[in-house]
């Protein structure tokens, strides 16, 4: 069985759960009855592509994020494609991304739906109508539909109108295994923090986290570190003002060592989005034994399972109250960890990858 996957993800996203999730695919599929796995990407800019434990082909060549700009990337991709997926030949053309049109040819066609925000949240997405419109061409054409969750299968189905039985639920495994810096006991010495982790934008929620964390004297006893995405943007900042907490609000960015440490050292972590397609930050507190916080929306409570404390996204009171009650009782914090410890045994990469070969199989 040879399985192809296309540049899409790769041409604009230097590092990312899509294309982490593409990676650890294509490097274990061979363990499962792949043959032959290859990236077919004329032009990349994916990091991952670079390593040298890769266990599959890329046909392509890396060049700098920077280079000539991302646009140029992705029109030299679409007129090299055809010549670089010359010879493939595979059983299956795996999509990484939605696009109006087939890129490659195979037997059989297969594209992975990760969640349905553009169609629920369209005003916060200004390309929502060209990205909707790229999926949807997408997921017709396509033989089978991958989905990552069943609340992202249920979604798909229900707003496309689809038939179910050309879908399947292949859960994402964890990506962040890292060994940290410090030792857990210096870890620990941090400053004590609660931990928000990822873009913070819209459908995120993060402005309902900030007006829970400013009513609360228990919680600001805490520092609230916003770990990755984007610096704090001027209206993020004029809102930290004036509830009063800009010395209590932290932004942070670095590598995976660095969010490891912060994982360890934080009193909980706070996940109070409106809707995820999957989720996996929540994953990584657990692998790092840090209490999980989480909003009841969308495939959250699929993913945490009994792992993690549930709020009302919807409600500043309901989050602080959660909160607050979790970061002043010791026997909770612990019991929230050994939930996660056992929890996060359920996603793997491995499991993914079997899972998918099995689809695949099943196709041809």
């Amino acid at each position: 069985m040879k399985v192809a996957f296309d540049h899409q993800i790769f041409s604009f996203q230097r590092y990312g759960g899509v294309s982490r999730y593409f990676f650890e695919l294509a490097n274990r599929l061979p363990a499962y009855g792949a043959s032959e796995v290859s990236v077919v990407a004329p032009l990349y800019v994916n990091k991952y592509l670079t390593q040298d434990s890769a266990r599959f082909a890329t046909r392509g060549k890396h060049v700098p994020y920077t280079f000539g700009g991302l646009p140029v990337v992705s029109a030299v991709n679409r007129l090299l494609a055809p010549l670089a997926w010359r010879g493939a030949n595979p059983d299956i053309v795996h999509e990484t991304y939605y696009a109006a049109k087939p890129v490659g040819r195979g037997r059989r066609r297969v594209v992975t739906v990760y969640d349905m925000i553009h169609e629920l949240f369209s005003a916060e997405f200004p390309d929502a109508a060209q990205v909707t419109a790229a999926k949807r061409a997408a997921v017709d054409r396509a033989d089978h539909v991958i989905c990552i969750s069943e609340n992202t299968q249920r979604d798909l189905v229900r707003i496309y109108g689809i038939a179910a039985k050309r879908t399947s639920v292949v859960h994402l495994g964890h990506s962040i295994t890292t060994e940290t810096n410090r030792p857990t006991e210096e870890c620990g010495k941090l400053r004590p923090s609660l931990l928000y982790v990822g873009n913070r934008r819209g459908y995120k929620n993060f402005s309902t986290l900030l007006k829970a964390y400013a009513s609360s004297p228990t919680l600001r006893e805490f520092e609230l570190t916003a770990f990755g995405g984007h610096p704090l943007l001027p209206d993020e900042q004029k809102e930290i003002c004036a509830l009063g907490i800009a010395d209590r609000v932290r932004y942070e960015s670095g590598s995976d060592q660095e969010l490891a440490e912060r994982y360890r050292a934080a009193a909980a972590f706070v996940c109070p989005s409106m809707y995820e397609g999957f989720g996996l930050p929540p994953l990584e507190a657990m692998n790092y034994g840090c209490p999980v916080v989480c909003s009841n929306g969308g495939s959250i409570p699929e993913v945490v399972g009994d792992a993690g404390v549930y709020f009302d996204p919807k409600s500043p009171e309901d989050l602080r109250t959660t909160l607050e009650r979790v970061v002043t009782t010791p026997e909770l914090r612990s019991d929230l960890r050994e939930r996660g410890y056992a929890r996060i045994g359920t996603f793997s990469w491995d499991k993914c990858a079997e899972e998918t070969a099995r689809i695949y199989r099943e196709i041809l």
